[in-house]
C-alpha cells in the first residue's frame, strides 16, 4: 500500500504559532521532506525543531529549490523532488513536506504536490498561519474591515499597477527586488509598514517607506493601508 505525502506549513517563525495538526502529522511521519540542499539549515526545520526535538532522529528528504525564474531549471529541480517523494511513498513511507508559513501561498512546496497529485497519489494539505496574518498581529493592527479589499502580491514582479487597486495591498517576496519596491512606495500616498523575520530571532519593523532599507532580509513583508 502506497504512503501519503502531506504538506505541512509551519507558520511565520514563532514556533509556539505550529498547529496541533501540523505537530500530529510530523510526529505519525516516516519520512519528512525539507527544502534545500541540508535540510538542517532550513529555516521551517528549524522551526519544528524547537517545539519536537525528535525531528533530528526522523528520515530527512532534502528537496533542491533553487532561487531562479528560469522554467527548464525550475522544472527539472521539481521532477527530481517529486520523483524522490515518490520513491518513498512506493515503499509505504507516511511523506510529510515542511514549508513557511501556509503551503497555499506561494509555496515552492505546490510543485511538488502538484506533480505527486497527478501521478495518482494520496496528498493532503495542512493549513499553517500566513506571514501576513502574523505580520499583522504582531504589529497589533487589522488588515481589513467592513467591505476594504485584501490584495496579497509578489512583489519582485511588476507592482504599479497592483498598488493602484483599492483596499490593503500585501507586498511578498521582494527579495533582490526590494530597492526597486521601496523607491515604487516612496510615490504613494499610502500608510506603508514592513516587518522583516517577523517571529523569528532579528525581528525588525519599519514604519514608513522611508525607513525600509535597502538591504532587507529575505523574509521581510510590506502591508500598504490606504490613509483613513
Amino acid at each position: 500500500m502506497r504512503g501519503k505525502l502531506t504538506g505541512i506549513g509551519v507558520g511565520p517563525g514563532d514556533p509556539k504559532l505550529l498547529t496541533i495538526k501540523a505537530l500530529e502529522a510530523v510526529r505519525d511521519s516516516d519520512v519528512v521532506a525539507v527544502p534545500g540542499e541540508e535540510p538542517k539549515d532550513s529555516v521551517a526545520y528549524q522551526i519544528v525543531e524547537q517545539i519536537y526535538p525528535e525531528l533530528a532522529g526522523k528520515v530527512l528528504l532534502p528537496v533542491s529549490m533553487p532561487m531562479t525564474k528560469d522554467p527548464v531549471k525550475l522544472e527539472e529541480n521539481h521532477e527530481r523532488g517529486a520523483n524522490a517523494v515518490r520513491a518513498f511513498l512506493d515503499e509505504g513511507k507516511q511523506v510529510v513536506f515542511l514549508t513557511l508559513g501556509d503551503p497555499s501561498v506561494y509555496s515552492t512546496y505546490l510543485y511538488i504536490h502538484k506533480k505527486v497529485q497527478a501521478a495518482g497519489y494520496e496528498t493532503e494539505i495542512i493549513s499553517g498561519i500566513t506571514s501576513f496574518c502574523a505580520a499583522a498581529a504582531r504589529l497589533n493592527i487589522g488588515l481589513v474591515e467592513k467591505a476594504q479589499q485584501l490584495h496579497v502580491i509578489p512583489a519582485s514582479y511588476q507592482i504599479e499597477e497592483a498598488l493602484k487597486l483599492p483596499g490593503t495591498k500585501v507586498l511578498m517576496k521582494a527579495g533582490k527586488k526590494i530597492e526597486q519596491v521601496k523607491k515604487v512606495l516612496q510615490q504613494q500616498d499610502a500608510q506603508v509598514v514592513m516587518i522583516e523575520n517577523c517571529g523569528m530571532p532579528g525581528e525588525k519593523v519599519y514604519y514608513g517607506a522611508d525607513a525600509i532599507p535597502e538591504d532587507a532580509g529575505y523574509y521581510s513583508l510590506i502591508i500598504v493601508k490606504e490613509k483613513s
